[in-house]
């Protein structure tokens, strides 16, 4: 039987078959454009294929350790910062505080060039024994201050500490000794008692003992070393002289060009230790 329908003028093979055909440029129906974006149903399966990512145990435990070394990190970083003595100080206290490091380092480096200048007369002396000699009496009556077996005379500070209130306690006494050390003081007397390495503070009675000797206020200081050295340690924001006011004590401080100290302790002959050298 012959097929009575006929293709209307003007339609193509693609039209009969109930489709549209595509025009210049134009991507045919159901498929994707070339280059342009994915269709629907790929995105979704993109969407799918990265999220939730998949990560192993071995990933989740190191983002743990990171996590927890960071968190320790700024821990302690924040607890430095708000602990720390200097915070909040003002610029002229930063400032003093540098010079006395400064001052501090001179002084160790005075000290090393006194050593090392010794040693060159030592070496290049045409009697080494007499140069030898010179430099153990003069080592001698160095370490007689510093052990506090003879007297000394010498520019430093003199402080007095008047505790009315009674809130002054030994151990902020030894801090002052201690912060004295550390300026330079080579001899120091508080109410006539020379104070050397072995020297103790105890509290007792109605005042506090030095040595097993009761002191009563006003304590005072007679110290020989650098003034300029010595006041500025004491008054460092946070220092000795802060810490005695906060308890209610007068402290007042004044350089002098001779300071005397003349309280003597006795040689001790030591019961065990003797001299290594030969």
């Amino acid at each position: 039987m012959s097929d009575d329908r006929t293709t209307p003028p003007g339609m193509g093979p693609e039209e009969e078959r109930g489709g549209t055909a595509a025009g210049p440029g134009e991507p045919a129906e159901g498929t994707a454009p070339v280059g342009g974006s994915p269709s629907p149903d790929g995105r979704e399966r993109l969407v799918r294929g990265l999220w939730p990512p998949r990560v192993n145990r071995n990933q989740l435990t190191v983002a743990l350790l990171l996590f927890v070394l960071g968190l320790g990190l700024a821990i302690q970083v924040r607890s430095t910062s708000e602990n720390s003595p200097l915070r909040g100080a003002r610029q002229e206290d930063l400032v003093r505080i540098l010079d006395e490091l400064d001052s501090r380092t001179q002084r160790l480096e005075e000290e090393k060039r006194t050593l090392e200048n010794q040693k060159s007369e030592l070496e290049n002396s045409s009697d080494q024994a007499e140069e030898a000699r010179r430099q153990t009496e003069e080592r001698a009556r160095q370490l007689g201050v510093l052990a506090g077996t003879v007297a000394a005379e010498g520019p430093g500070i003199r402080m007095v500490v008047d505790d009315a209130a009674g809130t002054v306690e030994a151990h902020m006494l030894l801090d002052a000794i201690q912060e004295l050390r550390a300026a330079g003081a080579e001899a120091i007397e508080v109410n006539g008692v020379r104070v050397v390495t072995s020297t103790h503070f105890t509290d007792g009675g109605g005042g506090i003992r030095v040595d097993g000797r009761e002191v009563v206020s006003p304590y005072r200081f007679e110290v020989i070393g650098k003034p300029q050295d010595l006041e500025p340690a004491l008054n460092i924001p946070g220092g000795v002289v802060q810490s005695l006011e906060k308890e209610q004590a007068t402290v007042s401080i004044t350089r002098s060009e001779k300071i005397v100290v003349d309280a003597l302790r006795s040689a001790k002959r030591p019961d065990y230790a003797q001299s290594s050298s030969q």
